[in-house]
């Protein structure tokens, strides 16, 4: 869904409410995880699933031919939301890890 409405535009700004989403629901679910392990790396299942989805739709293609990150020719934006997915999905869940990993 993160990718789904990445493009999202208000008037002529991207607006990437998803990836922000993306951040929250994912650090929500690495702090989950670690709540019943112990172990960092059984926590971090489910930003590492994360991160291979991302990953696979940046190089995959769709039954039809689709792709969903890879937009040659558009606007700026389009180039740059695989980045802007990774970061701010990414780093809210990094940072609970962090954290929990300096306890």
């Amino acid at each position: 869904m993160g990718a789904l409405f990445l493009l999202v535009y208000i008037g002529g700004v991207p607006f990437p409410i998803s990836a922000l989403i993306s951040g929250v629901v994912n650090a929500l679910l690495v702090w989950a995880g670690l709540q019943w392990t112990r172990s960092t790396r059984l926590g971090a299942i489910a930003l590492w699933t994360w991160l291979l989805s991302v990953m696979a739709l940046t190089v995959a293609r769709g039954p039809g031919g689709g792709v969903i990150f890879g937009v040659a020719g558009g606007p700026a934006f389009d180039e740059w939301s695989p980045l802007v997915l990774f970061v701010f999905g990414g780093v809210p869940p990094g940072i609970v890890l962090w954290r929990y990993s300096r306890r």
